[in-house]
């Protein structure tokens, strides 16, 4: 099934496609093993640094292995700010690129954002990882800006805004949408990248309602690190489409290895003392995955 059409189908069933970022193997692995496990369609999305750190080619390789082994997995360039690396991605066949310009005044991002569009929608069906048939690879917008690292934090980062009025309105979604074409839309709606010690802030559940009802395409929440899981439900619930989890991974990831090392300070093979890790992670993506999917 396309990417498009499982987000589309989840969404029809009031449920929501998990997004969850890796930089290795192990993440990778608790991933995939868990999506099999539940039995439901994930996305895997690797933000610039990390394409960096695993490779662009083999993140492709390494989907289209559990690709075979039977989950259905899809790929994402998450957080892309060139135009020159979104055509990077889609050059190499992933399934979705977010062009974030977020940060950028609303001209410059619609410019770039429309011309990421354009390019995709010029490769025709040249196949998302490979697969001839298939529609080019989706294009994500960012409209409203809500941080750009994936780490716990002291307070809201500079720059992000939470009232209201700061939020992504309807009416400038709308507009974002027609004049880029974008095939998802990620609004800022309260949701902050990152972890907050003292509280990230609530999300605005009847912004994300009144943009589902402005726009024509999937919704999509970053920076779910940190909101309850009754927000996550309701968020769901309200018209979000994906949900994207990064820091509560690399946090429970970092946990696991220091205390598993402690444990095994004798221990040199590292597929010993890194299953501890990939066992945490595994157990934060099943706990969203039940949330998102009803189960």
């Amino acid at each position: 099934m396309k990417l498009i059409d499982v987000i589309n189908k989840a969404t029809s069933e009031g449920k929501a496609v998990g997004h969850f970022n890796i930089s290795n193997l192990e993440a990778f692995n608790a991933i995939v093993k868990t999506a099999k496990k539940l039995n439901v369609p994930v996305i895997i999305g690797v933000s610039e640094g990390e394409r960096d750190f695993v490779g662009v080619e083999n993140a492709v390789a390494l989907v289209e292995s559990a690709r075979k082994g039977g989950a259905e997995i899809f790929l994402n360039a998450d957080h892309t700010y060139s135009y020159v690396r979104s055509v990077e991605v889609i050059d190499a066949g992933y399934d979705a690129v977010i062009i974030d310009y977020a940060s950028k005044n609303k001209e410059e991002s619609i410019e770039v954002t429309k011309r990421v569009v354009e390019y995709a929608k010029s490769k025709g069906p040249h196949g998302a990882l490979g697969n001839p048939g298939t529609p080019p690879i989706l294009v994500e917008g960012e409209l409203g800006y809500i941080g750009q690292s994936s780490k716990v934090l002291d307070a809201l980062p500079e720059g992000v805004l939470i009232d209201p009025n700061s939020l992504t309105q309807p009416a400038e979604a709308k507009d974002f949408v027609e004049k880029t074409g974008v095939d998802l839309l990620a609004p800022a709606v309260g949701n902050v990248h990152g972890i907050i010690k003292g509280g990230n802030p609530a999300l605005n559940i009847e912004r994300i309602k009144e943009i589902k009802q402005a726009c024509s395409v999937p919704l999509v929440l970053h920076g779910a690190s940190g909101i309850t899981d009754e927000e996550l439900h309701l968020a769901v619930l309200a018209g979000i489409s994906v949900v994207h989890y990064n820091t509560e991974l690399r946090v429970a990831y970092k946990d696991a290895l220091i205390k598993s090392l402690e444990e095994h300070k004798n221990e040199v093979a590292p597929y010993k003392y890194l299953k501890t890790a990939e066992d945490a992670v595994a157990e934060v993506v099943e706990k969203k995955l039940r949330i998102m999917n009803d189960l």
